[in-house]
């Protein structure tokens, strides 16, 4: 993997933390994706020696440095090639203790090779810039507008690669406010580092639909063993639980690129994604199986602010566990930050705070970091008796339909803080995690992002309470969400709909709602945004132009009907839908209907409709 240049770049921490590896192991191997800077870290630790392990010769040159007695420290780059890794380590052997200290570079750890299991290799791994630094690389780079700089810190996810590209592709010509033709240059850089791992068109391709379903098995990407066997030895892909998957920002970037490049198509694999969810969370038996399938339905949300702050596939290197007796003081603090981070009048929260610390830590999580410091906090409250004095100030009005036993319970969230934006992620993640196993999720928050981000999850809003408890000038919104095993596939349409309500419609694999036939019919003289519909999940639709045929033929059958109520809904449908009258009241004027009577029309027409198109899929 050849560096990058520049007069400056950060990493400066993680590079110290390199060098005292280096300076106390004798073999160590630093590791991370494509373009996280391995080799650019390894060039600032001083004078080495450096072979590059894909060249011709390269292992007869590394012989040589290893029998070289001034060579303090000996960098061989781009150990990424199966075929190569055992011959290096028997080479490395062969060469005994005379050698000097090897740093091994690598996309993918030399312990995951075979024949590396019980060497004395200490593994090091890069980690993603913070978005702080990743602005000073692009100040550097002499982007000046800030949303240029905005843009390159949202693509680049910590990856120094990513963030140069972006920059390029801006000082290119490309306008920041068109971010998937940033992704799209960005994407290309991608795909020539990743060159001699992926070749044919072929598997360029499954990796951009694979970049956009979140995670694919054979079924879902209808990738042949021997493609899906290609994908899964790439350095970037990793097997889990459901099939493949990319990790961000390299998949949301190759994301972005594929919606800009190819909307229509885009929009059709996402629905089809949705709907293959939605058929396995039907079929799931058990907890874990469900809890995998939800986090899966994130990457489909249509509401951006479900991928802004929940991040998906971000990797965090922070832990979350329930907080014990002696994680009581920094719990307190960390609510206390909560609260002059909001806005909130501290006195007010700290009464609150206190209130929920009377029964002990046990209805709270706290995340730390690597180094095992406390930083993030989250208050998440089984509802039940004992918990009902520290909900009932939070919920006020709303507080009988959740805590006198009217309604099932479930969890009651009240907070949620960190400052780092990819630790809180994984908080709240691991918030609807429960939310899945307890069936419930009821919230309470005076957050605006956090109010954004309950709408995009599409849970039920029940208004303010009557006063505001914190003193921060608005009091908080309650929330609830049904997460039930009966309720998740319906949930999992309404998440994907870029269009549904918090009430939303019911997933159309349980049969369409009236309101997806009217929504698709509205859509029908647009591709792209028909490509959205929850439709197309149905066995017999054959994309978008399958389904704006179907639609049409289907309108125009009812009109026909022998029956005058059908024929009269058909014709409709037909004029508002087809012949795209302005207004209902232009299409009952010509159809000299009364409004009553036309909607009454209208509703018997799309729920005929909704049934053919049912009866059509068995």
């Amino acid at each position: 993997m050849g560096g990058t240049s520049g007069a400056a770049r950060p990493g400066t921490a993680q590079l110290t933390a390199l060098e005292r590896t280096v300076a106390t192991h004798r073999l160590v191997n630093l590791t991370g994706p494509l373009g996280s800077g391995k080799t650019w870290m390894a060039a600032r630790l001083g004078p080495a020696a450096r072979v590059e392990l894909d060249r011709p010769g390269a292992l007869d040159a590394l012989a040589r440095e290893l029998g070289a007695p001034s060579a303090r420290l000996l960098v061989i780059d781009n150990a990424d090639r199966r075929e190569d890794l055992g011959s290096l380590r028997d080479t490395l052997d062969q060469a005994g203790d005379t050698r000097p200290t090897v740093l091994v570079l690598s996309r993918k750890p030399l312990l995951s090779a075979p024949g590396w299991a019980g060497s004395e290799v200490v593994t090091v791994a890069v980690h993603p810039l913070p978005d702080a630094e990743v602005g000073a690389l692009a100040a550097a780079a002499r982007i000046d507008s800030p949303a240029g700089r905005a843009l390159v810190t949202s693509l680049a996810g910590g990856v120094p690669l990513l963030a140069e590209s972006a920059c390029r592709a801006l000082h290119d010509g490309v306008p920041p406010d068109v971010p998937g033709a940033v992704a799209d240059h960005v994407t290309e850089d991608i795909l020539r580092r990743l060159g001699r791992e992926l070749p044919g068109i072929r598997r360029r391709n499954a990796l951009r639909l694979l970049a956009t379903v979140g995670a694919g098995d054979e079924r879902l990407l209808r990738a042949g063993p021997e493609l899906f066997t290609g994908l899964a030895a790439l350095s970037l892909v990793r097997r889990t639980a459901l099939g493949l998957a990319l990790p961000d920002p390299y998949r949301q970037v190759m994301e972005l690129a594929y919606r800009w490049r190819r909307p229509v198509e885009h929009g059709t694999l996402r629905t089809r994604a949705a709907g293959y969810r939605a058929a396995q969370l039907r079929a799931a038996r058990t907890p874990v199986e469900r809890l995998r399938l939800v986090e899966q339905g994130l990457f489909l949300a249509g509401d951006p602010s479900v991928l802004r702050l929940l991040r998906p596939m971000a990797p965090s290197p922070a832990s979350i566990r329930p907080a014990v007796a002696a994680d009581a003081d920094a719990v307190g603090a960390l609510l206390h930050q909560w609260a002059l981070h909001n806005g909130f009048d501290p006195r007010r929260s700290d009464r609150l705070a206190e209130r929920w610390l009377g029964e002990g830590t046990a209805d709270f999580v706290i995340a730390r970091d690597e180094e095992g410091r406390p930083v993030g906090v989250a208050n998440l409250t089984v509802i039940e008796e004992r918990t009902l004095s520290g909900a009932e100030p939070l919920l006020q009005q709303h507080a009988d339909r959740f805590l006198a036993g009217a309604e099932p319970a479930g969890l009651f969230i009240g907070a949620a803080f960190c400052p780092d934006p990819v630790i809180r992620a994984q908080i709240l993640r691991h918030t609807l995690t429960l939310a899945v196993r307890y069936g419930r999720s009821v919230v309470s928050t005076a957050s605006p992002d956090y109010q954004s981000l309950l709408g995009g999850l599409r849970f039920r809003p029940h208004g303010a309470v009557r006063d505001d408890v914190y003193g921060g000038g608005h009091p908080p919104r309650v929330f609830s969400g049904d997460m039930t095993p009966h309720e998740l596939p319906a949930w999992l349409g309404r998440l994907t709909d870029a269009d549904a309500d918090a009430d939303g419609t019911a997933s159309v694999a349980a049969g369409p709602d009236p309101r997806l036939v009217g929504r698709a019919l509205r859509r029908i003289g647009d591709p792209v945004a028909l490509a959205r519909s929850p439709l197309l999940a149905a066995p017999h639709i054959a994309g978008v132009a399958g389904l704006r045929a179907w639609l049409d033929d289907a309108v125009r059958t009812l009109a026909q009907s022998p029956s005058p109520t059908e024929a009269e809904a058909g014709r409709v449908l037909r004029t508002y839908y087809l012949e795209r009258c302005a207004s209902h009241d232009q299409a009952a004027a010509r159809l000299h209907l009364s409004r009553a009577t036309y909607f009454r029309r209208l509703r018997h027409g799309l729920s005929v409709i909704g049934a053919r198109f049912t009866a059509a899929g068995e």
